[in-house]
């Protein structure tokens, strides 16, 4: 069987940098087992497989997997995705949905930008695990987490400033045993509104480069500290990238570009 696939980096306009993305369009689902061999073969942060939606809810059914797991929001993937569709795929549509574990999301192109329309949540604060400064290698202003979210399974650590988020060199091996799966961590940046990182090792990634789907929180908290709804973010990864923000009520819109790495096809 060969199945097409296309490696492309979310949120930069150029390779090498932003979020590295595996991209899988099929004509049917192939069975779990092997849509999770594919991802830990990819070893990327995700890979996403999508069909046409059968029920009509949305142009495509979306799902996304890291080498180890499905999950149920990722931007970066979501991004490569509606790229790839509108480029090559679809190069007549302005806008494409996805049904997803997170409902349908909704993805316009505008200019070379991708704009994705995902849910907001709003995080509050949250008791701090046992291990989690150890872990992390610093004292957090304040911790949050998303009750909104529907596996309530990663933490928002808030720090005073940039400085104190590049400086940052977690132990990974304290973080995988948290009671939590992941953790980002964010503060005021010097040439942007915020800047953030994410770790997340027991999804089988250590650091993410650029993850949308943290914007989710990231937005309504920094939209309310800042007073403003239209917002500039950067994840400042060692591959780093950057998000135009804008908070729309309970959605969010972020928008990013897209790079086209690689084309080609899968035997298996």
């Amino acid at each position: 069987m060969r199945v097409p696939i296309y490696q492309i980096d979310a949120f930069t306009d150029k390779v090498f940098a932003g979020n590295p993305a595996a991209v899988c369009p099929l004509d049917t689902w192939l069975n779990d087992l092997t849509m999770q061999s594919i991802a830990a073969e990819n070893n990327l942060a995700e890979t996403a497989f999508f069909v046409s939606d059968e029920t009509g809810e949305a142009d495509f059914h979306l799902r996304w997997f890291t080498p180890t797991v499905e999950v149920d929001l990722c931007g970066h993937a979501t991004l490569a995705s509606s790229a790839l569709i509108f480029d090559d795929l679809m190069p007549e549509r302005d806008e494409v949905s996805f049904r997803t574990r997170s409902g349908v999301l909704r993805v316009r192109r505008d200019g070379d930008y991708c704009v994705m329309n995902f849910p907001s949540y709003p995080p509050a604060p949250r008791k701090t695990p046992e291990g989690l400064y150890e872990a992390l290698g610093t004292t957090p202003v304040s911790l949050f987490d998303a009750p909104q979210e529907p596996e309530r399974d990663r933490l928002m650590a808030v720090l005073e400033n940039e400085d104190q988020v590049r400086a940052l060199r977690p132990d990974f091996g304290l973080l995988k045993k948290l009671p939590t799966v992941s953790v980002m961590v964010t503060a005021p940046g010097w040439q942007v509104d915020f800047v953030s990182r994410y770790f997340a090792p027991n999804h089988g990634i250590e650091e993410d480069p650029v993850t949308g789907s943290n914007h989710c929180l990231l937005i309504p908290y920094w939209a309310e500290r800042l007073g403003k709804k239209e917002l500039l973010g950067r994840q400042i990864s060692a591959r780093g990238g950057e998000l135009k923000c804008s908070l729309k009520g309970d959605r969010v819109e972020m928008a990013g570009r897209a790079a086209r790495y690689l084309s080609g096809h899968i035997e298996i």
